[in-house]
């Protein structure tokens, strides 16, 4: 039988760069894609240095492949990325929200766009260097997302998006070793990416200053605003909404005398909501634009485990299906700055239910 064809996300990290190593080992026809999303050299907008999707990512990448002996190429993505991650990106903050990139770039343009021109290729999966499991489960007739051997790193959370028909055409080789694992590994077959850092920051915003990148790729005017209380009154002036995101204490450049958090953002009247620690508990929350991968559809109030954030931890939950689609998640213990925005993710042991975006 012909070998498979699988066409790799190459973000020149050690990840990718192994789990195409590993793809090759099992016998798949392998070839390496960088995504180019930056744009043109003098537009204001600048994909972070040594970012994921950087230039000097495609050197990294294209050493790699070079190594690997595996084909490798740039695909330009720089529309669908522009349209659906950075314009998200800043209309999320002008509407306070508080956007997660990483999750709208793994939807629309990793699991969508580059699966499309995969498959117009005539290449039979995509591939990636992300921490989780993919597997068929005879008994459900489904494709399950499970999370990765190593808690750490687990990445199920920025993948809930995922269908059914993409599940089936996507390989995460890597998701049953653990980060040492996959380092040992390049050293092993001599990546000069062994031992490289893992990117921790949003790829296209410099020195993490989303409020400048915002400010510096709108024609929206950032007009500054009043702290108030949680009973309207008055605290102070505030530069903009844009600088604030639920749950935040630190550099509000308000001195109250007292810890003060976000609890609010009150987009109409261009006001931020301040209020003391327990006030930015919440005991349930509403979700929208849900996608489910365990089960077809929530016809029934749930028992999960649930995680408001990347950072955060799983908290007991139970779902409740919404006439319009929506979901209802109520907590067994209140939880701490639940931020519309982002997203909500249910589990079921180490499987991912499904998830969908914090209204």
């Amino acid at each position: 039988m012909p070998k498979k064809k699988v066409m790799i996300g190459m973000s020149g990290g050690v990840d990718s760069s192994v789990a195409a190593a590993v793809l090759l080992e099992k016998g798949y026809e392998v070839i390496g894609v960088t995504m180019k999303i930056w744009p043109e050299a003098g537009e204001e907008t600048r994909v972070v240095e040594g970012g994921c999707c950087s230039l000097s990512a495609v050197d990294d990448a294209r050493s790699v492949a070079y190594k690997l002996g595996i084909p490798y190429y740039v695909m330009n993505f720089q529309d669908v990325f522009n349209d659906r991650v950075i314009d998200y990106f800043k209309n999320e903050y002008l509407n306070g929200r508080t956007p997660n990139p990483c999750i709208a770039c793994n939807r629309y343009v990793k699991f969508e766009a580059m699966l499309n021109k995969a498959v117009s290729m005539g290449i039979d999966y995509v591939a990636t260097g992300h921490y989780a499991i993919i597997e068929y489960d005879e008994n459900l007739k489904r494709y399950l997302l499970k999370k990765s051997a190593t808690e750490k790193k687990d990445q199920t959370y920025v993948l809930y998006n995922l269908t059914q028909e993409q599940l089936s055409k996507i390989l995460m080789p890597i998701g049953s070793y653990t980060k040492d694992e996959v380092r040992e590994i390049a050293k092993k077959i001599d990546l000069n990416v062994a031992s490289k850092p893992d990117s921790q920051e949003i790829c296209f915003v410099q020195d993490n200053d989303y409020a400048k990148f915002i400010r510096e790729n709108t024609n929206e005017e950032i007009k500054p605003g009043y702290f108030v209380d949680t009973k309207g009154n008055i605290l102070g002036k505030h530069k903009g909404i844009i600088h604030y995101t639920v749950g935040q204490r630190k550099g509000l450049g308000i001195a109250l005398g007292k810890p003060m958090y976000v609890v609010g953002i009150d987009t109409e009247n261009n006001n931020v909501i301040l209020g003391k620690s327990y006030e930015t508990l919440s005991k349930s929350l509403i979700a929208d634009d849900i996608n489910y991968i365990m089960i077809d559809k929530l016809e029934k109030p749930m028992d999960v485990k649930a995680k408001i954030r990347y950072s955060a931890k799983e908290a007991d939950a139970t779902i409740y299906p919404l006439e319009d689609g929506k979901v209802e998640v109520v907590f067994k213990e209140p939880q701490r700055a639940v931020t519309p925005g982002q997203s909500v993710v249910f589990y079921s042991g180490d499987i991912v239910v499904g998830g969908g975006t914090i209204t």
